[in-house]
């Protein structure tokens, strides 16, 4: 068995492709796995160390960029379109699977122009342009929360987000252990804004912590993965401040993280927020103002209804109202262990299982 999977752009779009490959692989010892993302340099470090062949090509994005980025982007899409056959010809895939990124669009055209069976996944509960277009053509859609969409109703499937194999496992080492946390025990907050940081909730940060006192700072530790561009100065600022914090650019051992963590702090991407509730983890989610059609917020309201986090938006937020709330959920033990048991029960640890089950019977029944 051949299977392409295709998508990149960000964290978000690679981690479910991943988890989808991985368990391809364990499934099936003579699955043969491609993976077609971009060119940009967070796809080749999230992709580095796996085993599955990979490649990518030349196109770019189109929706948010300004009028000559799209004329650029259109005229990429031909030569993207062509290198895509001729992967897809070289390869013989017996599926493509989309997980979203704009990198897709082309891919599974050229997939459906060969009549292989193709699939999507949107993380997202606002599906992106590349998806709302290539929905019409694909075999099957897989979509991560319940809900309205703009796609062909018979051939949706409530699957969940894939989560990554050592996150499962983690999740399901922190369910063996016990939940009582104690007063005598710093808790830890994990700080991220996704794959490529947040600047507004780093430098947010920096101002709430100034504000703890000394109490305060021994009852807590951080964890806070910022980006590249504002390590340094929230690592100096954390220092400063006395505040115990492990600062890091970049992650790639997030179940480790996951695991240490009593309450995160994030923005409200789909993969994210698949990972945490998985993890059974609290959230204070701030949603990122200009994802596209504002999907951030849709994704948070659905875990906010659950129970297990609070939102709010960015616009509303100054480090004063921030360090109030983190403080409140930080000192009562009761209320997050509540937000936790509400978003463990909104977590899919089976989401990859149905995805593979479907994908095999579409191959078959194709076949």
């Amino acid at each position: 068995m051949r299977i392409i999977i295709t998508g990149g752009g960000t964290g978000g779009h690679l981690f479910p492709g991943i988890a989808l490959a991985t368990a391809l692989q364990q499934k099936y010892s003579d699955c043969k796995i491609l993976f077609i993302g971009t060119q940009r340099q967070l796809d080749q470090k999230v992709l580095t160390g796996f085993s599955f062949q990979q490649e990518s090509i030349a196109c770019m994005g189109l929706k948010g960029m300004g009028l000559k980025h799209r004329i650029k982007s259109l005229l990429r899409l031909p030569v993207a379109l062509l290198e895509s056959w001729k992967i897809i010809k070289d390869f013989q895939p017996d599926l493509v699977f989309g997980v979203g990124g704009y990198v897709t669009g082309p891919v599974l055209l050229a997939a459906r122009l060969r009549s292989v069976p193709t699939c999507i996944h949107e993380q997202n509960s606002i599906p992106g342009l590349a998806n709302r277009m290539i929905s019409r053509f694909v075999s099957r859609i897989f979509v991560s929360i319940p809900g309205e969409y703009p796609f062909p109703k018979g051939k949706i499937v409530v699957s969940g987000n894939p989560v990554r194999q050592e996150i499962l496992a983690a999740a399901e080492g922190r369910q063996q252990e016990s939940n009582g946390k104690t007063k005598d025990r710093p808790l830890t907050l994990l700080v991220m804004g996704g794959s490529l940081g947040a600047h507004r909730i780093n430098m947010l940060m920096l101002d709430v912590v100034t504000q703890l006192d000394e109490q305060q700072k021994n009852a807590v530790r951080l964890i806070h993965q910022t980006g590249t561009a504002d390590k340094e100065k929230v690592r100096d600022g954390y220092a400063s401040a006395g505040v115990r914090a492990e600062v890091s650019a970049f992650f790639t051992d997030m179940a480790s993280l996951y695991t240490q963590a009593d309450l995160v702090l994030a923005r409200a991407g789909a993969t994210s927020l698949a990972e945490v509730s998985v993890m059974g983890l609290p959230a204070v989610l701030i949603p990122y103002p200009y994802a596209a059609d504002d999907h951030q917020v849709r994704n948070a309201e659905y875990y906010v209804a659950g129970g297990g986090a609070v939102m709010y938006r960015e616009s509303e937020l100054d480090a004063e109202k921030l360090a109030k709330i983190l403080s409140q959920l930080l000192g009562a033990i009761d209320k997050l262990q509540l937000m936790a048991d509400s978003m463990k029960k909104m977590g899919q640890p089976e989401a990859t299982r149905r995805i593979l089950k479907s994908c095999m019977d579409l191959i078959d029944n194709l076949g």
